[in-house]
Protein backbone atom coordinates (compact mmCIF):
# COMPACT_ATOMS: atom_id res chain seq x y z
CA UNK A 1 0.00 0.00 0.00
CA UNK A 2 1.00 3.67 -0.78
CA UNK A 3 1.96 6.01 1.96
CA UNK A 4 -1.11 7.98 3.49
CA UNK A 5 -0.05 11.74 3.94
CA UNK A 6 -3.09 13.56 6.20
CA UNK A 7 -4.23 16.85 5.22
CA UNK A 8 -2.10 19.09 7.46
CA UNK A 9 0.61 17.07 6.01
CA UNK A 10 -0.43 17.78 2.27
CA UNK A 11 -0.83 21.48 3.28
CA UNK A 12 2.29 21.83 4.64
CA UNK A 13 4.14 20.31 1.30
CA UNK A 14 1.82 22.97 -0.74
CA UNK A 15 2.49 25.99 1.20
CA UNK A 16 6.25 25.23 1.18
CA UNK A 17 5.85 24.76 -2.60
CA UNK A 18 3.98 28.23 -3.09
CA UNK A 19 6.58 30.09 -0.98
CA UNK A 20 4.19 30.58 2.03
CA UNK A 21 6.34 29.36 4.82
CA UNK A 22 9.18 30.97 4.38
CA UNK A 23 9.45 33.78 1.79
CA UNK A 24 12.05 33.14 -0.92
CA UNK A 25 14.81 35.58 -2.55
CA UNK A 26 13.19 34.91 -6.32
CA UNK A 27 12.25 37.74 -8.63
CA UNK A 28 8.71 38.17 -9.31
CA UNK A 29 9.23 36.88 -12.75
CA UNK A 30 11.07 34.06 -11.34
CA UNK A 31 8.17 33.18 -9.05
CA UNK A 32 5.65 33.96 -11.88
CA UNK A 33 6.96 31.07 -13.78
CA UNK A 34 7.98 28.53 -10.53
CA UNK A 35 4.14 29.07 -10.04
CA UNK A 36 2.84 28.05 -13.38
CA UNK A 37 1.23 31.76 -13.44
CA UNK A 38 -0.76 33.22 -11.28
CA UNK A 39 -4.44 33.86 -11.60
CA UNK A 40 -5.24 37.48 -12.64
CA UNK A 41 -8.46 39.03 -13.65
CA UNK A 42 -8.23 40.99 -10.54
CA UNK A 43 -5.61 43.19 -12.03
CA UNK A 44 -3.98 43.94 -8.46
CA UNK A 45 -3.92 40.51 -7.03
CA UNK A 46 -0.54 39.44 -7.72
CA UNK A 47 1.39 42.26 -6.44
CA UNK A 48 -0.60 40.96 -3.17
CA UNK A 49 0.08 37.14 -4.37
CA UNK A 50 4.30 38.01 -5.00
CA UNK A 51 4.06 39.94 -1.59
CA UNK A 52 3.33 37.24 0.36
CA UNK A 53 5.62 34.83 -1.21
CA UNK A 54 9.15 36.88 -1.59
CA UNK A 55 11.39 38.53 0.84
CA UNK A 56 11.89 41.71 -1.07
CA UNK A 57 9.10 41.93 -3.69
CA UNK A 58 7.96 46.17 -4.56
CA UNK A 59 4.90 47.76 -6.58
CA UNK A 60 7.31 48.71 -9.46
CA UNK A 61 9.04 45.05 -9.35
CA UNK A 62 5.32 43.57 -11.18
CA UNK A 63 4.69 46.87 -12.96
CA UNK A 64 8.14 47.45 -14.88
CA UNK A 65 7.76 43.58 -15.70
CA UNK A 66 4.42 44.62 -16.91
CA UNK A 67 5.50 47.67 -18.70
CA UNK A 68 8.46 45.98 -20.01
CA UNK A 69 6.60 42.77 -21.82
CA UNK A 70 8.58 40.22 -19.32
CA UNK A 71 5.20 39.28 -18.23
CA UNK A 72 1.90 39.34 -19.82
CA UNK A 73 -1.86 38.98 -18.61
CA UNK A 74 -4.09 36.17 -21.21
CA UNK A 75 -6.42 33.72 -20.67
CA UNK A 76 -4.95 30.73 -19.70
CA UNK A 77 -5.71 27.49 -17.15
CA UNK A 78 -9.95 27.24 -16.82
CA UNK A 79 -10.54 30.09 -19.01
CA UNK A 80 -9.15 32.48 -16.73
CA UNK A 81 -6.88 35.64 -17.00
CA UNK A 82 -3.38 34.29 -15.53
CA UNK A 83 -0.34 36.30 -15.29
CA UNK A 84 2.46 34.26 -16.76
CA UNK A 85 5.99 34.98 -18.90
CA UNK A 86 5.74 35.36 -22.35
CA UNK A 87 7.97 31.82 -22.59
CA UNK A 88 4.76 30.32 -20.94
CA UNK A 89 2.48 31.97 -22.86
CA UNK A 90 3.68 29.95 -25.18
CA UNK A 91 4.22 26.61 -23.56
CA UNK A 92 0.35 26.79 -21.44
CA UNK A 93 -1.73 28.26 -24.44
CA UNK A 94 -1.93 24.94 -26.49
CA UNK A 95 -2.37 23.17 -22.78
CA UNK A 96 -5.50 25.61 -22.13
CA UNK A 97 -7.06 25.66 -25.06
CA UNK A 98 -9.42 22.37 -24.24
CA UNK A 99 -11.19 24.98 -21.71
CA UNK A 100 -11.01 28.03 -23.78
CA UNK A 101 -13.02 25.82 -26.32
CA UNK A 102 -15.44 24.12 -23.76
CA UNK A 103 -16.75 27.36 -22.58
CA UNK A 104 -17.52 28.49 -26.37
CA UNK A 105 -19.19 25.18 -26.66
CA UNK A 106 -21.35 25.47 -23.62
CA UNK A 107 -21.76 28.96 -22.15
CA UNK A 108 -22.05 30.24 -25.89
CA UNK A 109 -23.28 27.11 -27.95
CA UNK A 110 -26.47 28.81 -28.24
CA UNK A 111 -25.19 32.25 -29.24
CA UNK A 112 -23.06 30.95 -31.71
CA UNK A 113 -25.09 28.56 -33.49
CA UNK A 114 -24.65 29.44 -37.30
CA UNK A 115 -21.22 31.54 -36.67
CA UNK A 116 -18.46 30.97 -38.36
CA UNK A 117 -16.08 31.25 -36.08
CA UNK A 118 -12.67 30.68 -37.38
CA UNK A 119 -13.45 33.61 -39.66
CA UNK A 120 -14.80 35.70 -36.48
CA UNK A 121 -11.41 35.04 -34.93
CA UNK A 122 -9.61 36.14 -37.95
CA UNK A 123 -11.73 39.32 -37.93
CA UNK A 124 -11.04 40.11 -34.45
CA UNK A 125 -7.27 39.41 -34.96
CA UNK A 126 -7.34 42.13 -37.67
CA UNK A 127 -9.19 44.21 -35.83
CA UNK A 128 -6.42 44.04 -33.01
CA UNK A 129 -3.34 44.06 -35.45
CA UNK A 130 -4.50 47.17 -36.32
CA UNK A 131 -4.91 49.17 -32.74
CA UNK A 132 -6.12 48.00 -29.46
CA UNK A 133 -9.05 47.66 -28.37
CA UNK A 134 -11.34 47.66 -25.39
CA UNK A 135 -13.38 45.00 -25.12
CA UNK A 136 -16.48 47.15 -26.00
CA UNK A 137 -15.02 48.60 -29.56
CA UNK A 138 -14.19 45.00 -30.07
CA UNK A 139 -17.43 43.90 -29.49
CA UNK A 140 -19.04 46.11 -31.59
CA UNK A 141 -16.53 46.15 -34.14
CA UNK A 142 -17.39 42.12 -34.76
CA UNK A 143 -21.19 43.35 -34.20
CA UNK A 144 -21.28 45.33 -37.17
CA UNK A 145 -20.29 42.40 -39.46
CA UNK A 146 -22.65 39.52 -37.13
CA UNK A 147 -25.50 41.89 -36.47
CA UNK A 148 -27.78 38.92 -35.75
CA UNK A 149 -25.59 37.37 -33.54
CA UNK A 150 -24.49 38.65 -29.40
CA UNK A 151 -21.34 41.21 -29.35
CA UNK A 152 -20.20 39.35 -26.20
CA UNK A 153 -20.30 36.08 -27.71
CA UNK A 154 -18.46 37.20 -30.74
CA UNK A 155 -15.35 38.92 -28.59
CA UNK A 156 -15.35 35.96 -26.50
CA UNK A 157 -14.72 33.86 -29.59
CA UNK A 158 -11.76 35.86 -30.27
CA UNK A 159 -10.74 35.67 -26.94
CA UNK A 160 -10.84 31.79 -26.79
CA UNK A 161 -9.21 31.51 -29.95
CA UNK A 162 -6.94 34.11 -30.34
CA UNK A 163 -4.62 34.82 -27.65
CA UNK A 164 -5.35 37.81 -26.37
CA UNK A 165 -2.96 40.39 -23.54
CA UNK A 166 -4.45 42.52 -21.62
CA UNK A 167 -1.99 46.17 -22.34
CA UNK A 168 -0.52 48.27 -19.73
CA UNK A 169 -1.40 50.79 -18.37
CA UNK A 170 -4.09 48.17 -17.16
CA UNK A 171 -2.83 46.56 -14.13
CA UNK A 172 0.31 48.99 -13.59
CA UNK A 173 0.09 49.42 -9.73
CA UNK A 174 -0.53 53.57 -9.50
CA UNK A 175 -1.31 53.65 -12.70
CA UNK A 176 -4.24 51.12 -14.37
CA UNK A 177 -6.84 52.04 -16.59
CA UNK A 178 -9.66 50.93 -18.87
CA UNK A 179 -8.90 47.20 -20.14
CA UNK A 180 -7.35 47.50 -23.79
CA UNK A 181 -6.88 44.10 -26.05
CA UNK A 182 -4.05 43.27 -28.39
CA UNK A 183 -2.50 39.77 -30.03
CA UNK A 184 -0.63 38.01 -27.93
CA UNK A 185 1.45 37.41 -31.10
CA UNK A 186 1.65 40.61 -31.70
CA UNK A 187 3.02 42.35 -28.19
CA UNK A 188 5.08 39.02 -27.32
CA UNK A 189 6.31 38.60 -31.19
CA UNK A 190 5.50 35.13 -30.92
CA UNK A 191 2.85 32.34 -32.03
CA UNK A 192 1.86 29.67 -29.17
CA UNK A 193 3.29 26.66 -29.65
CA UNK A 194 2.32 24.61 -32.08
CA UNK A 195 1.11 21.81 -28.95
CA UNK A 196 1.41 21.46 -25.80
CA UNK A 197 3.90 19.54 -23.81
CA UNK A 198 1.42 18.05 -21.03
CA UNK A 199 3.95 15.81 -19.33
CA UNK A 200 6.41 18.57 -18.91
CA UNK A 201 3.63 21.13 -17.60
CA UNK A 202 2.67 18.56 -15.14
CA UNK A 203 5.47 17.91 -14.13
CA UNK A 204 5.88 21.79 -12.98
CA UNK A 205 2.09 21.57 -11.70
CA UNK A 206 3.34 18.74 -9.54
CA UNK A 207 6.43 20.71 -8.53
CA UNK A 208 4.31 23.53 -7.41
CA UNK A 209 0.89 22.53 -6.21
CA UNK A 210 1.59 18.43 -5.47
CA UNK A 211 1.20 15.97 -4.42
CA UNK A 212 -2.24 15.79 -5.97
CA UNK A 213 -4.17 13.70 -7.39
CA UNK A 214 -6.15 12.99 -10.96
CA UNK A 215 -8.60 15.39 -10.02
CA UNK A 216 -6.97 18.21 -8.83
CA UNK A 217 -5.05 18.03 -11.47
CA UNK A 218 -7.72 18.46 -13.66
CA UNK A 219 -9.32 21.30 -11.29
CA UNK A 220 -6.24 22.99 -11.75
CA UNK A 221 -6.13 22.63 -15.43
CA UNK A 222 -9.76 22.80 -16.55
CA UNK A 223 -9.94 19.92 -18.57
CA UNK A 224 -10.96 16.11 -18.22
CA UNK A 225 -8.99 12.93 -19.22
CA UNK A 226 -5.56 14.02 -17.92
CA UNK A 227 -5.32 10.53 -16.54
CA UNK A 228 -3.29 8.79 -19.22
CA UNK A 229 -0.69 11.99 -18.73
CA UNK A 230 0.08 10.61 -14.96
CA UNK A 231 0.13 7.28 -16.42
CA UNK A 232 2.87 7.71 -18.73
CA UNK A 233 4.86 9.66 -16.07
CA UNK A 234 4.17 7.33 -12.91
CA UNK A 235 7.43 5.40 -13.47
CA UNK A 236 9.22 8.28 -12.44
CA UNK A 237 6.90 9.49 -9.72
CA UNK A 238 6.67 8.77 -6.23
CA UNK A 239 2.79 7.75 -5.56
CA UNK A 240 0.86 8.35 -2.20
CA UNK A 241 -2.43 8.06 -0.75
CA UNK A 242 -4.54 10.62 1.10
CA UNK A 243 -6.92 9.87 4.20
CA UNK A 244 -9.65 9.08 1.96
CA UNK A 245 -7.76 6.61 -0.46
CA UNK A 246 -7.33 9.07 -3.35
CA UNK A 247 -3.83 8.31 -5.02
CA UNK A 248 -1.33 11.18 -5.37
CA UNK A 249 1.33 11.73 -7.21
CA UNK A 250 4.33 13.80 -6.60
CA UNK A 251 7.81 14.40 -7.47
CA UNK A 252 10.11 11.85 -5.82
CA UNK A 253 12.46 14.61 -4.56
CA UNK A 254 10.18 17.77 -3.58
CA UNK A 255 9.39 18.75 0.31
CA UNK A 256 6.70 16.78 1.83
CA UNK A 257 6.98 18.27 5.57
CA UNK A 258 5.47 17.26 8.85
CA UNK A 259 2.23 18.07 9.81
CA UNK A 260 4.06 19.86 13.08
CA UNK A 261 5.74 22.31 10.64
CA UNK A 262 5.09 26.18 12.04
CA UNK A 263 3.05 27.78 9.19
CA UNK A 264 3.13 31.75 9.69
CA UNK A 265 0.16 33.93 8.41
CA UNK A 266 0.23 35.12 5.37
CA UNK A 267 -2.56 36.99 3.12
CA UNK A 268 -3.86 35.73 0.00
CA UNK A 269 -5.44 37.92 -2.89
CA UNK A 270 -8.16 37.60 -4.33
CA UNK A 271 -8.26 34.19 -6.52
CA UNK A 272 -4.98 33.08 -5.41
CA UNK A 273 -4.50 29.78 -6.96
CA UNK A 274 -3.80 28.35 -3.63
CA UNK A 275 -7.32 27.89 -3.48
CA UNK A 276 -8.23 27.08 -6.59
CA UNK A 277 -5.58 24.34 -8.21
CA UNK A 278 -7.42 20.92 -5.84
CA UNK A 279 -10.44 19.19 -6.26
CA UNK A 280 -9.91 18.36 -2.38
CA UNK A 281 -8.98 21.90 -0.98
CA UNK A 282 -9.52 20.72 2.53
CA UNK A 283 -5.53 20.80 3.03
CA UNK A 284 -5.74 24.45 3.19
CA UNK A 285 -9.71 25.13 3.46
CA UNK A 286 -12.45 23.65 5.44
CA UNK A 287 -15.49 23.37 2.94
CA UNK A 288 -17.22 25.76 6.07
CA UNK A 289 -14.57 28.94 5.34
CA UNK A 290 -15.12 27.91 1.11
CA UNK A 291 -18.47 28.84 1.21
CA UNK A 292 -17.16 32.06 3.00
CA UNK A 293 -14.71 32.66 -0.12
CA UNK A 294 -16.45 31.79 -3.24
CA UNK A 295 -19.06 34.23 -4.09
CA UNK A 296 -20.65 33.26 -7.40
CA UNK A 297 -17.81 33.73 -10.26
CA UNK A 298 -16.06 35.53 -7.47
CA UNK A 299 -13.11 34.40 -4.40
CA UNK A 300 -12.55 36.89 -1.75
CA UNK A 301 -9.21 38.01 -0.64
CA UNK A 302 -8.77 35.45 2.40
CA UNK A 303 -5.81 35.18 5.21
CA UNK A 304 -4.19 31.93 6.73
CA UNK A 305 -3.39 31.19 10.16
CA UNK A 306 -1.89 27.87 11.23
CA UNK A 307 -1.77 26.74 7.04
CA UNK A 308 -5.81 27.26 6.92
CA UNK A 309 -7.83 29.65 5.78
CA UNK A 310 -9.10 31.46 9.10
CA UNK A 311 -10.70 34.34 6.97
CA UNK A 312 -11.18 37.15 4.72
CA UNK A 313 -9.52 40.65 4.43
CA UNK A 314 -10.48 43.75 1.77
CA UNK A 315 -8.00 46.84 1.30
CA UNK A 316 -9.55 50.38 1.24
CA UNK A 317 -7.40 52.48 -0.14
CA UNK A 318 -7.67 56.34 -0.30
CA UNK A 319 -5.28 59.36 -0.82
CA UNK A 320 -4.26 60.25 2.31
CA UNK A 321 -5.06 57.44 4.20
CA UNK A 322 -5.95 53.10 4.05
CA UNK A 323 -8.10 50.93 5.59
CA UNK A 324 -7.19 46.87 6.07
CA UNK A 325 -10.60 45.28 7.43
CA UNK A 326 -10.36 41.95 8.49
CA UNK A 327 -13.31 39.37 8.85
CA UNK A 328 -11.95 36.19 10.76
CA UNK A 329 -14.15 33.45 10.17
CA UNK A 330 -13.74 31.86 13.93
CA UNK A 331 -12.20 33.30 17.18
CA UNK A 332 -8.60 33.93 17.14
CA UNK A 333 -6.56 33.56 20.18
CA UNK A 334 -4.63 36.42 21.13
CA UNK A 335 -1.20 35.22 19.90
CA UNK A 336 -2.95 34.62 16.12
CA UNK A 337 -4.81 37.65 16.33
CA UNK A 338 -1.36 39.50 16.74
CA UNK A 339 -0.08 37.55 14.21
CA UNK A 340 -2.83 38.57 12.01
CA UNK A 341 -2.66 42.26 12.85
CA UNK A 342 1.05 42.19 12.59
CA UNK A 343 0.76 41.24 9.49
CA UNK A 344 -1.91 42.75 8.02
CA UNK A 345 0.42 45.98 9.34
CA UNK A 346 3.35 44.92 7.00
CA UNK A 347 0.56 44.27 4.30
CA UNK A 348 -0.49 48.32 5.00
CA UNK A 349 3.04 49.16 4.66
CA UNK A 350 3.34 47.51 1.47
CA UNK A 351 -0.06 48.79 -0.35
CA UNK A 352 0.62 52.60 0.88
CA UNK A 353 3.45 53.28 2.36
CA UNK A 354 3.74 57.09 4.25
CA UNK A 355 0.04 56.73 4.14
CA UNK A 356 -1.96 56.98 7.76
CA UNK A 357 -3.03 53.00 7.97
CA UNK A 358 -6.27 51.88 10.07
CA UNK A 359 -6.45 48.10 10.73
CA UNK A 360 -9.95 47.24 11.36
CA UNK A 361 -10.55 43.20 13.30
CA UNK A 362 -14.74 42.11 13.63
CA UNK A 363 -15.27 39.08 15.98
CA UNK A 364 -15.94 35.80 14.65
CA UNK A 365 -19.37 35.14 13.29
Amino acid sequence: MAQELGRRELGRALLARQWLLERSDATAEEAVAWLVGMQAQAPYAPYFGLWSRLRTFGTDDLAGALTERRLVRVALMRSTVHLVTPADYRSLRPWAQPALDRELDTAFRTALNGVDRAAVAESGRALLDARHLTPKELRAALHERWPEHEPRALATVVRNLVPLVQVPPRAVWGVGGTNRYATAAAWTGAEPAPAADSEHIVLRYLAAFGPASVADLQTWAGRTRLRPVLERLRPQLAVFRDEDGAELFDLPDAPRLGADVRAPVRFLPEYDNLLASHADRTRVISDEARKRVMTGNGMRATFLVDGQVAGAWKLQPGKASATLEIDPFRPLTRTERAEVEAEGARLLEFAAPGAAHDLRSSSAK
